[in-house]
């Protein structure tokens, strides 16, 4: 064989088809994805291709873990107006319905709790629940068992003015899986009480603000030293976890809109910036795996939806959905399994919204008032954290 042939042998072996080319990348994940966008000019335009863009997200929405089929799996539906109601709710239809009364768990253990709302999201059959109104009363809740794990006081210090107050903010509830431990991430700060200095010179020192972390294995709070950016939206839908690390929505003084993500393992974290729309707004959730971004544009009645590549990165986010106008839609309670998204619709409806085929179907779920928390829960029956309250 001569040399030339041989050269043409060994190009033509190592010659990847186009198509083969795009069905391989459109598996891949987002940060992998991205190193590969440098090996050819036509791999640096992927997300501009119609085509693969197709694979990309039917790849992405029908990923799904191996208990999502286990009949285990199920939702917490939350309803609230004086008092809060908990539904566990399963079923193709989501038929089978349980009343969870949270007098009943709630009542005696945290007296003063009006109106309790589920923190983040469940991890391992566990919810954090917690006094919207004042974040010092939290507890750890087991729908199942009904289990209740009162969190105690945490780090605010005695005060000697008391015309200074502190203010408590729960920022992230998650699992540890290095130490095998749950955890609650809240900031610490201090105010004047309204109308007691009337001139600004008279004002006394305030303590500094700090953060705090709980931990269930030593049932302590701790200090941590960590300059985390203190700003931060306190709506719905503004923290959620994912793999070990809390992620929340913030806007810096200079209105810059980024997420904080914070690692349980080792106190570590990063902000990645995000673009702000006019008349619109934001909530994460996670999609199958990703760190997802919902974002609302109220002119037009619309979403879109990107996934977070790598955190840190601004440029890894990847705007994948485009849904609407729906104008019947009032919002996205939120992101259930296998990339289906529950709305709220009129008359306090709930529906659910395939991503792939785009289809809007009301599901059967009927109580007189408005649903405004969905959490998927897979049950457990064990205690909470392997401690007996």
């Amino acid at each position: 064989m001569t040399p030339t042939s041989e050269k043409k042998k060994k190009v033509s072996c190592s010659y990847i088809h186009d198509d083969i080319a795009i069905s391989i990348l459109s598996k891949l994940a987002i940060k992998s994805l991205k190193r590969f966008t440098c090996v050819s000019k036509s791999w640096s335009l992927l997300f501009q291709n119609p085509n693969f863009i197709n694979l990309f997200r039917n790849n992405l929405v029908s990923k799904s873990h191996d208990d999502d089929d286990d009949d285990d799996v199920c939702f917490l539906f939350v309803s609230y107006a004086f008092m809060s109601f908990f539904y566990l709710v399963s079923g193709e239809r989501f038929q089978n319905v349980v009343n969870r009364d949270p007098l009943l768990p709630f009542e005696d253990q945290i007296c003063r709790l009006f109106r309790p709302r589920i923190f983040c999201s469940a991890i391992n059959g566990i919810v954090c629940v917690y006094n919207h109104c004042d974040h010092s009363e939290v507890a750890l809740w087991n729908p199942v068992t009904q289990e209740v794990k009162v969190i105690p006081p945490g780090l605010v210090e005695c005060l000697s003015n008391i015309h200074v107050y502190g203010t408590l903010c729960l920022h992230g509830f998650g699992y540890d899986h290095v130490k095998d431990d749950y955890k609650l991430i809240r900031h610490v700060g201090y105010r004047y009480i309204p109308d007691i200095y009337p001139r600004k010179e008279d004002f006394p020192m305030l303590p500094n603000s700090f953060w705090e972390i709980y931990s269930l294995r030593s049932n302590s709070w701790r200090k941590i030293i960590v300059d985390i950016p203190i700003p931060h939206f306190r709506c719905l839908g503004s923290k959620v976890y994912l793999n070990g690390v809390c992620h929340w929505l913030a806007v810096s003084d200079n209105g810059t809109t980024f997420v904080v993500s914070f690692n349980l393992t080792n106190d570590v974290f990063f902000t990645t910036p995000i673009d702000w729309h006019h008349r619109s707004s934001f909530r994460l959730a996670v999609l199958n795996g990703f760190i997802a971004m919902i974002t609302r544009y109220h002119a037009t009645e619309s979403y879109t939806i990107s996934i977070l590549g790598e955190i840190g990165v601004k440029e890894s986010w990847t705007r994948l959905f485009d849904i609407g106008p729906l104008s019947y839609v009032n919002d996205i309670i939120a992101v259930g399994k296998k990339g289906n998204i529950f709305l709220s619709i009129e008359n306090g409806k709930i529906a659910c919204f395939d991503l792939t085929t785009k289809v809007i179907e009301e599901i059967g779920f009927k109580r007189e008032i408005h649903i405004c928390q969905i959490v998927h829960y897979k049950k457990n029956l064990g205690p909470i954290g392997g401690i007996n309250s």
